[in-house]
């Protein structure tokens, strides 16, 4: 088991300074939530760009993985859009696009992951349409993780059109119905969110999980209330979590994501 930081909690720091900063703390390794400023997929110096990130990563013996979660990167105007169940197949495509861009940049980083999500659902469809423009558009996303040899690691997330574990458990099986070879589709399991949405005991669905785990964000956070909080700031026992992955034998990285505390660096 491996402790990370997420960039999205160091977006005022470079990228390079982040990494230096975080191993000098003590830190393992990093997430890297590609954005305008950390790795931007469609920069047009992104090849140099990845080049001089690899060497900082080897020279530090840092792991990575390679988050998809920026905010504006895609719109400007709204949170996270376009996804992979948004109204327009042009859309659509736009976030497809990035992602296989992401897997890309993660086979370059020989980085643990790329961890994904589905999207909220803003056009008021049903449960069944949306699935079907998520099942069609992961497949795109999963069929060029196979052939790149990087694993996807997908995160259930509160308020989305997949945010439990047993959500994603039947995204797997309709995927699987679909044809797709979802050996390389693993998991993030956020503690966080588990402890939000009442996926409780979180030490029990990590012990039900482990086979599928890839990635666990970690974090402080009340029950009901999705906000990344500074530890002790609340409700989560985190002792028995850290007990049940050890117990799993996870041994990749756990990575600390508190996405509002930029400014505190």
């Amino acid at each position: 088991m491996l402790l990370a930081y997420n960039t999205n909690g160091l977006s005022d720091h470079r990228l390079l300074d982040a990494i230096k900063l975080l191993k000098d703390i003590g830190y393992d390794g990093i997430s890297i939530t590609l954005d305008h400023g950390a790795l931007n997929p469609f920069d047009p110096d992104i090849e140099r760009q990845v080049d001089t990130v690899a060497a900082t990563l080897a020279e530090h013996d840092f792991r990575c993985v390679i988050e998809t979660g920026a905010r504006f990167l895609l719109d400007p105007r709204i949170k996270h859009e376009p996804t992979l169940i948004s109204h327009d197949p042009a859309a659509r495509a736009r976030r497809i696009d990035f992602l296989i861009r992401a897997i890309e940049i993660a086979r370059r980083l020989k980085a643990v992951c790329v961890s994904l999500w589905s999207g909220v659902v803003h056009d008021g469809v049903g449960q069944g349409e949306a699935m079907s423009r998520l099942t069609e558009s992961l497949a795109i996303v999963v069929e060029a993780a196979n052939r790149l040899n990087v694993d996807l690691a997908f995160e259930p997330e509160p308020g989305m059109l997949i945010e439990t574990l047993d959500q994603f458990g039947e995204l797997e099986i309709a995927l699987t119905k679909a044809g797709v070879d979802t050996s390389r589709l693993r998991l993030t399991v956020d503690v966080g969110h588990l402890h939000c949405l009442g996926e409780l005991p979180i030490a029990d669905k990590i012990r039900r999980w482990g086979d599928r785990l890839e990635m666990v964000p970690i974090e402080d956070m009340r029950a009901g209330i999705h906000e990344h909080l500074q530890f002790g700031q609340g409700e989560i026992d985190f002792p028995p979590v850290i007990a049940a992955l050890l117990e799993i034998g996870y041994h990749s990285l756990v990575s600390v994501e508190l996405s509002r505390h930029s400014h505190e660096g």
